[in-house]
């Protein structure tokens, strides 16, 4: 575990497998933190394994303006953070909203990144229409957030339809799952909400075609939603895979965290 200050917020960090033969940066969704990727880092002792607490989650501190949260800003820092731990060329792995991050990153930097892999993620939202209605609906969770706090709001957020598949987990690993979400700030959630929500960020949409990077796209068969937006991602990439996980939902390193790491794993190598 490190602290690193990244343009004036310190930043968590954590490291796993330090003489890994191959690099694999990875960026948590919503409500998640570095402790999302604890079992995978533990799956591929081969792997260096780079987790850090994205802005408004974790041990990450938490800024004064919604501004720093925007997508432009946490580019900025990722960018700050590769420089930082000597990063040159390495894999990229985001999951939901860590996947609109990973993406928009290599589309900024591409020369960065050897392979990208995008988990249950999207490009955002295609008209300024639905962005609009998106971020009227995330600027009322991040005020119900901030009004009734962070229990009320995991309560109802782990029984959001997206986590569906998750009620037949086993106890211990729902109990994971909570806990992660519980340890965070609601103002960090809210700050993320208003600042990198899908409403929030530009549409990736109108870009894809421009990635020269490899693309492995991973979807759970009953994630519906997001099965259908890997296969029109995979429609305008250049270089793409689309891998999809039986009887699996939108967490698929979750629900069935020894495929996603084998998938990861054969992609590595």
């Amino acid at each position: 575990m490190t602290n690193l200050m990244i343009r004036g917020l310190e930043t968590h960090i954590e490291i796993w497998n330090q003489n890994g033969i191959h690099t694999l940066v990875a960026l948590h969704g919503f409500t998640g933190s570095t402790a999302t990727w604890h079992n995978l880092a533990q799956a591929l002792p081969n792997v260096r394994v780079i987790a850090i607490d994205l802005i408004g989650h974790g041990q990450t501190a938490i800024p004064q303006h919604c501004q720093r949260f925007s997508m432009e800003e946490q580019l900025q820092d990722l960018e700050e953070i590769f420089c930082q731990l000597h990063l040159e060329n390495f894999t990229l792995l985001g999951y939901s909203m860590g996947g609109r991050i990973a993406l928009s990153y290599a589309l900024a930097y591409p020369d960065r990144i050897h392979q990208l892999i995008l988990e249950s993620a999207s490009p955002g939202l295609r008209t300024e229409e639905e962005r609009k209605e998106r971020c009227e609906r995330d600027e009322a969770l991040a005020q119900k957030i901030l009004t009734n706090g962070l229990e009320s709001f995991v309560n109802a957020w782990e029984n959001i339809p997206l986590f569906s598949t998750q009620h037949r987990l086993p106890q211990s690993v729902r109990q994971f799952i909570r806990a992660e979400r519980l340890s965070q700030k609601k103002e960090g959630l809210a700050g993320s909400l208003r600042g990198i929500g899908t409403g929030a960020q530009p549409s990736n949409w109108d870009r894809l075609a421009q990635l020269a990077v490899p693309v492995l796209l991973i979807t759970g068969s009953m994630d519906g939603k997001f099965c259908e937006i890997a296969l029109e991602m995979k429609a305008l990439l250049n270089t793409v895979s689309h891998m999809t996980v039986n009887d699996a939902g939108h967490a698929i390193h979750v629900e069935n965290p020894a495929e996603f790491a084998t998938i990861v794993e054969e992609y590595l190598t």
